[in-house]
């Protein structure tokens, strides 16, 4: 089950941080189809906000396919989304946590994983275009 956590210094709003991690679940494969979402009264009060927060989000992620709420039962996992199995997935986490120990040792931080990154990922496939 997923575990909803808020930044609210973020400037995103609550009900997109929801969908955001639910997304990044299913992405990573921690959430399936035919799981269950908390339901919106556990993440209310875990989480101290609305309930039509909890409900707007739950309607985008219905809406975008990705579940479907169930009268008197909660909310499920219709569809994953993303290419890789979670084989795939674990291999690559395996080889990037092997990058960010490399990259640690030479001696870089956080923003500095953070700017090759995003260069590496505004660059992929143009390497071989030129």
């Amino acid at each position: 089950m997923v575990e909803f956590q808020l930044d609210r210094g973020s400037g995103v709003a609550t009900y997109l941080q929801l969908v955001h991690q639910v997304k990044h679940a299913l992405r990573l494969g921690t959430l399936r189809p035919g799981d269950q979402l908390p339901t919106a009264r556990e993440v209310v009060e875990k989480l101290a906000i609305n309930p039509n927060t909890v409900l707007k989000a739950y309607r985008e992620l219905e809406r975008e396919g990705l579940v479907a709420g169930r009268p008197g039962q909660g909310t499920f996992v219709q569809r994953g989304i993303g290419g890789a199995g979670l084989a795939e997935h674990a291999r690559l986490r395996r080889t990037l946590a092997a990058w960010v120990r490399e990259a640690r040792d030479a001696g870089l931080d956080d923003e500095d994983l953070r700017a090759l990154f995003a260069a590496a990922l505004s660059g992929a496939g143009r390497e071989g275009a030129a």
